[in-house]
């Protein structure tokens, strides 16, 4: 019995073997017959040094060189409006003509009593000197001519007030007064402007406010006009902080012939400050952002089985710096001349077979303008 049983037993684990040893054939020779995988379509480009400027960048408001409402200091009704809106005056052109002919009237009476003032100051001093009237009474006419042209020139300030003039010279807004209208102090008649040359104000962090001083150059792009950068220069630097942002305000003053920023606008900023850097720069598409660190896949040369020469991929963690439109400054990790992947990495690892088709390239522009779609 112990005979058959230990037969039985080698009987048993020879036919397992011969299971197992037949089943690992079967495993390689259907990992024999698999497809290999395929190279990957992706697009690169090389790693190329740049100059860059260093600048602050900031949003600002444009506004007005001078600007103002104008309005009537008293009360009245519109007799006559001189202007066009969007007219452009000069300073002191008659712009509103208010109902003044009552005022008119009563300063035609005030300077007729000055008139027969003076004449009677002149009969008294005549009388004066042959002593038929006294002295006193020569003081109280000269009192009297004074109060009276005081009073010519009251009224004639009030007659001025009935014709509201343009303080500077500008451009008009658009006025929804008309005559007959009644006005009252205060109330707003029409929007003078003077926007050439123009003012754009923005505000700086207090850390980079050691790097600002009047007279800088600076760019000024408004999305109404993005291919039309505005040069112009530091104007002003607000010498308080403000306590609630820690922001420093600055103005810078721009030529505006053209008129194209108005007043209300806003604008991108940009600042130059110190002298230009050179930097290892990529498009920001290069980047893999990973919480453990970016990288990127950088090209090299191979050979796949048969001896062919490839293309392949190998993940190489960098060290990004300052972004500038498209791109981005490479501090550390690549050299010059090497060779990038720049889109397709999502199907990318460590030395996967690549195939390079650059027909379409994304976006690397270190200086991009909006586009209307």
């Amino acid at each position: 019995m112990t005979k058959r049983l230990l037969i039985m037993l080698g009987c048993i684990v020879v036919l397992i073997a011969g299971i197992a040893f037949g089943f690992y054939l079967h495993i390689q020779k259907l990992i024999a017959s698999s497809p290999k995988p395929s190279a990957q379509t992706v697009t690169t480009t090389k790693v190329a040094a740049a100059e860059w400027q260093p600048q602050l960048s900031s949003v600002g408001t444009v506004t007005a060189y001078r600007g103002v409402d104008v309005t009537s200091e008293i009360a009245g009704l519109v007799r006559e409006i001189k202007f066009k809106s969007g007219q452009h005056v000069k300073k002191g052109d008659l712009l509103i003509a208010l109902n003044a002919d009552s005022d008119i009237a009563q300063l035609q009476a005030l300077e007729a009593s000055a008139e027969l003032a003076a004449t009677v100051l002149k009969r008294d001093e005549a009388q004066l000197a042959v002593e038929g009237v006294s002295q006193a009474q020569v003081d109280a006419d000269k009192a009297d001519l004074k109060n009276k042209r005081a009073l010519v020139a009251q009224q004639t300030a009030l007659v001025e007030k009935k014709t509201i003039r343009a303080p500077f010279a500008g451009r008009l807004g658009i006025t929804a007064i008309n005559p007959g209208q009644y006005v009252n102090p205060g109330d707003k008649l029409v929007t003078l402007q003077t926007i050439d040359p123009i003012y754009v104000n923005f505000s700086i962090p207090q850390k980079q406010s050691s790097m600002l001083k009047v007279d800088q150059n600076l760019k000024i792009i408004s999305d109404a006009y993005p291919e039309a950068p505005f040069a112009g220069k530091v104007n002003a630097i607000n010498p308080v902080v403000d306590a609630s942002s820690r922001n420093v305000q600055v103005q810078a003053k721009l030529s505006n012939e053209k008129q194209q920023l108005l007043p209300g606008m806003f604008a991108n900023v940009s600042l130059d400050v110190g002298d230009k850097n050179k930097y290892i720069t990529l498009p920001q598409t290069a980047i893999t952002y990973n919480p453990y660190g970016s990288t990127v896949f950088v090209v090299k040369q191979g050979k796949d089985d048969k001896g062919a020469a490839m293309l392949k991929v190998n993940q190489v963690f960098v060290t990004t710096g300052a972004t500038r439109g498209d791109q981005v400054a490479i501090t550390k990790g690549l050299e010059v001349g090497q060779e990038v992947v720049t889109s397709g990495q999502l199907k990318l690892k460590n030395d996967t077979w690549i195939v390079v088709d650059n027909s379409v390239l994304p976006a690397n522009d270190p200086n991009p303008t909006p586009q209307e779609h």
